[in-house]
């Protein structure tokens, strides 16, 4: 295959032509045809002893055309590319302009691009830094979280169900007098007021007590999952067979003795006080990081092809398939329990699939223009690490993993780094918002260390009366923390 022009039609678009000799097509049709009469079967003739041309007689004169001209351009086009210096995002289009046994093929290869991307004043970026000062009052409520999260269930058996109790109990839905598929249930255990349940269901649990048999009325809402059942009116014959109430104890010496490696509840107070500074802080420098990460996407103005956006997509979606996969949960059935499409999925996952495309040449712009570089011991160092946190040898490392792209990875990562550490703090600016002292690390919890490869955080699942309860998992939301090796997940190069 010979390239005969180059010519680069839009924006990000390159139209390629080349043409393909009349010796080297006919060694192609050969090969088909080698390759595929043993399948071929005429009146008169033994199944793979038809000859050439007869098949082509017989099946028209292109019979083979189509499957060698593929041959050819599985083993030459990217030679074509290559020799074109083209940098290709997508799978190039192939257009037969014209073929013939007499004079070969001419062929046009329309190619996606990797975009040019522009990007300046990338250095001393401002964003605004907004610590948080640690009170009195966060410390309270950190130690009334404590206390919560160690309560303990104590039996009742004096006093009916209240909404906070958690029951044991049997139940069974009837539309009518006829029992439904997915509405009994047995020794269920149900945390009253906690929505697990379709609305008003809880709130009639309450107020019965232990062996007591009692009707719940409830109306299926409208937009319900199973349609069947959606708006209809059922009646729940329930018994409580057990109920417990939470115990919530008190933060004295004896309790910060138990749960901690403290002796007084001013020692563990003081720790508490540190530690939520110390989140605070970190708080802050994402906050920090992220702002500058959001302006260095915004910066890229340039043309981008879509298809980098559905790739990227696509591949959030398998990441999310194997996900639940984990589960033992199929994509299919659980879009068949949210009742979402797979085009709908995926247009969860396009405006951070767009962010991260858009991040990730902007960065390996920056890396062009500072002339960053990654040398191989740096390389080495931390593919060794990466072994070492899987038992692995550095060698089993490189056959595993595409260490060209974890480079490129760690290159990214080097320019990511030179824009925080140039970056200014300037508050005048409107700050994102803070995170609470309640939803930062615990003081008196240290973060585990795990063996294990990272998971995606789960919502908590949302059961509701049916006969199979799935996860109500959702998609990733975009996460501008920060961005280790191989974290952005795909390769532009």
């Amino acid at each position: 295959m010979i390239l005969k022009s180059s010519e680069k039609t839009d924006v990000n678009m390159t139209e390629l032509v080349a043409t393909v000799d009349a010796e080297t097509f006919e060694k192609a049709i050969e090969a088909v045809y080698q390759r595929q009469k043993k399948n071929i079967s005429l009146p008169g003739f033994r199944k793979g002893k038809v000859p050439r041309r007869l098949c082509e007689r017989t099946y028209g004169e292109g019979v083979f055309f189509e499957d060698a001209l593929n041959l050819i351009l599985n083993m030459e086009m990217p030679g074509v590319i290559a020799e074109a210096a083209l940098n290709l995002v997508d799978a190039p289009k192939v257009e037969v302009t014209s073929v013939s046994k007499e004079d070969g093929a001419t062929v046009k290869i329309i190619c996606v691009t990797k975009p040019e991307i522009h990007i300046a004043d990338y250095k001393g970026m401002t964003a605004p830094k907004e610590d948080k000062e640690i009170t009195d009052e966060d410390v309270a409520k950190q130690a009334e979280n404590v206390c919560k999260r160690n309560a303990k269930m104590v039996s009742v058996d004096d006093r009916a169900a209240e909404m906070g109790d958690e029951v044991t109990l049997d139940f069974e839905g009837f539309f009518g007098d006829t029992p439904f598929e997915g509405g009994k249930g047995e020794d269920f255990q149900l945390k009253l007021g906690s929505g697990q349940f379709i609305p008003g269901f809880e709130e009639q649990v309450a107020g019965h007590k232990i062996d007591e048999d009692f009707d719940v009325t409830v109306t299926f809402p409208e937009d319900y999952q199973m349609t069947d059942y959606a708006g209809k009116e059922a009646v729940f014959k329930c018994k409580i067979h057990s109920i417990s109430k939470e115990e919530i104890p008190e933060l004295t010496d004896d309790f910060v003795k138990e749960i901690s490696d403290f002796d007084t509840v001013d020692e563990w107070k003081a720790d508490a006080k540190k530690k939520l500074e110390e989140n605070a802080e970190q708080t802050a420098k994402v906050g920090f990081e992220n702002a500058l990460v959001a302006k260095l996407i915004d910066k890229v103005q340039d043309p981008i092809p879509h298809c980098m956006f559905e790739q990227r997509a696509d591949g959030m979606m398998d990441a999310f398939a194997n996900q639940l996969k984990g589960q033992n949960v199929d994509l299919d059935l659980y879009l068949q329990y949210t009742g979402m499409t797979k085009d709908q999925l995926k247009e969860t996952y396009l405006e951070r699939a767009e962010n991260e495309v858009k991040l990730r040449l902007a960065l390996e712009k920056i890396a062009e223009l500072e002339g960053l570089e990654v040398a191989d011991e740096e390389l080495d160092a931390e593919l060794t690490k990466l072994a070492e946190q899987y038992n692995m040898t550095l060698d089993d490392v490189k056959a595993r993993i595409p260490v060209a792209e974890y480079k490129l990875d760690m290159l990214v990562t080097k320019a990511l780094d030179l824009v925080k550490d140039s970056a200014v703090v300037d508050n005048s600016e409107p700050a994102e918002a803070e995170a609470e002292p309640d939803e930062l690390a615990e003081p008196e919890e240290a973060e585990a260390e795990s063996d294990e490869l990272p998971e995606s955080d789960e919502p908590e699942a949302e059961p509701e009366i049916v006969s199979e309860e799935l996860p109500e998992l959702e998609p990733d939301e975009l996460e501008l923390e920060e961005f280790p090796p191989s974290s952005l997940g795909f390769s532009t190069a």
